[in-house]
């Protein structure tokens, strides 16, 4: 549990590139980088995915240099490669790199291979330098892959990805890989929006450089449970429900009294001591038949409780607003979900009071919401995810989960963490409103709020991979199997059997 996984933004990455240059010969990165890839084409070799014919897509820049190294230990592994590279090498380590693999033997064509079979290709057109989107010849040459259905490992990032963004570049897409053998660090772009798809598996090789790398600090990390590990504490025996917190849910207008009930069920599951609801639209409701444990009290009657969970369901009327603007006092973490961030859009003057609450906030945005409160659209915020959560999380003096593939956790001091687990089973109605109660009920529980906003993502998307298909998950479902997943992490064991 205590290995970190750093993301490195492409300001970064040159920052540690540039250091680690200094301190070795030219060329000697991409000699590491191409055997490093040939490895990974040995490792995939013994899953028995490809054989020993490949073909090497080479750009004009380092990253085809990297694709010249790769064949050069390829070919010195037994394998036949075939290099396509219509354009020339531009850099001296990639001139240095492409004359070693001609003087060795190794072919460079200029035209793609009509009449050969491969058995798999390295996409090594374009790294992370890349501004432009893929354009002609390399981007026939993905077509071309694509059309043949051929495996692909990529080579530091797909080509025609955004390494910071996970977007592809001008909206042109490349070709998904099934693997990519990320350098000298991992990507935030591999991780969410499109490149979650396009990166596949990624396997991170740092090319010996954590050393000299070591002053070159990353803002951000991959949510892992390394980063929530004191919550992965089993509970100990002699405990009871005021040990661990009580969550108000505050929402349920009418026609939306599902979304409140689905937060505090979650809540409930995932360990709060004690779950209120207070259902605005409902006030008839006394209990839920499907989780009788939940206690029902107006705002006004509501006890003190530890966190209020506010806006699932909520609406955005007058009385809405309202309501949100009392919560503002509230001597505790409050965790900010839908119909409340559309009344704090609608309110600006209320971020001022957001960020001079005393207490932890959370705001749970997915990216239209995201949208309406930094003033902007939809697609701006899909542009750049980390940097959109990272200001948000800074408007707002606030912890900030934009919701989506690859979810970012964004923190006002400019720390992110973007989350792996996952997936499509997610995208139905309800999600957001269980993800909000989860992260409630880990708040009530222990004192480090962002530890607690981590896991309950990771949990989330951890129990749509327990699932296991893609589509079919209610999110009455998501709890349950959240709740496993993290009796899972904690080694907790199963019921005794009867003596």
């Amino acid at each position: 549990m205590s290995a970190l996984y750093p993301l490195y933004r492409i300001d970064e990455l040159r920052a540690l590139e540039a250091r680690t240059r200094a301190a070795l010969a030219p060329g000697t990165l991409m000699q590491r980088a191409g055997a490093a890839a040939a490895q990974a084409v040995q490792a995939w070799q013994r899953t028995g995915a490809p054989g020993p014919c490949v073909l090497l897509l080479c750009g004009p820049g380092d990253n085809g240099g990297d694709g010249f190294a790769c064949a050069s230990e390829l070919q010195r592994l037994g394998y036949r490669c075939l290099c396509w590279a219509p354009l020339p090498s531009a850099g001296a380590d990639a001139r240095a790199a492409r004359a070693k693999w001609t003087q060795s033997g190794g072919r460079i064509v200029e035209a793609l291979p009509e009449h050969e079979s491969f058995d798999l290709i390295v996409d090594a057109l374009l790294g992370i330098g890349a501004q432009r989107p893929l354009a002609e010849p390399l981007l026939g040459a993905l077509r071309w892959v694509q059309a043949r259905e051929y495996p692909i490992l990529a080579l530091d990032v797909p080509s025609g990805l955004d390494a910071d963004t996970g977007a592809w570049i001008g909206g042109v897409p490349g070709a998904p890989a099934t693997l990519t053998v990320t350098f000298l660090a991992d990507k935030p772009g591999l991780h969410t929006l499109d490149g979650l798809q396009a990166a596949g598996t990624v396997r991170v090789e740092s090319l010996g450089v954590e050393a000299t790398g070591a002053d070159v600090p990353a803002a951000g990390q991959l949510n892992t449970p390394s980063l929530f590990a004191a919550l992965l504490r089993a509970r100990p025996r002699n405990s009871n429900k005021g040990d661990f917190g009580s969550v108000a849910v505050i929402g349920g207008a009418p026609g939306m009294v599902g979304a409140a009930l689905l937060a505090a069920r979650a809540a409930i599951r995932l360990g709060a001591g004690k779950v209120y609801v207070d259902c605005s639209g409902a006030p008839e409701l006394l209990v839920d038949p499907l989780q009788p444990e939940l206690m029902f009290r107006s705002e006004r009657e509501l006890p003190p409780v530890d966190v209020l969970v506010v806006g699932c369901g909520m609406g955005s009327d007058a009385p809405a607003a309202a309501r949100l603007e009392r919560v503002m006092a509230h001597a505790g973490p409050v965790l900010l979900d839908a119909d409340a961030l559309n009344c704090l859009a609608a309110a600006p003057e209320l971020g001022a009071r957001l960020r001079a609450r005393a207490h932890v906030t959370v705001l749970t945005p997915h990216p239209g919401e995201a949208a309406r409160l930094l003033g902007t659209d939809t697609s701006a915020v899909q542009k750049d995810r980390v940097r959109s959560a990272l200001r948000l999380a800074q408007d707002f003096g606030s912890l900030v989960v934009l919701k989506g593939a690859g979810s970012v956790i964004a923190e006002a001091s400019g720390r992110y963490a973007i989350n792996p687990t996952g997936s499509a089973a997610l995208a139905s109605a309800g999600t957001g409103d269980v993800l909000a109660g989860m992260a409630g009920a880990l708040l009530a529980q222990h004192a480090d709020g962002a530890a607690a906003v981590r896991a309950a993502v990771w949990l989330h998307g951890r129990a749509a991979e327990l699932y296991g298909a893609d589509l079919g998950l209610t999110a009455s479902e998501i709890a349950p199997l959240a709740a496993h997943a993290l009796g899972q992490l904690r080694g907790t064991p199963g019921p005794a059997a009867a003596p």
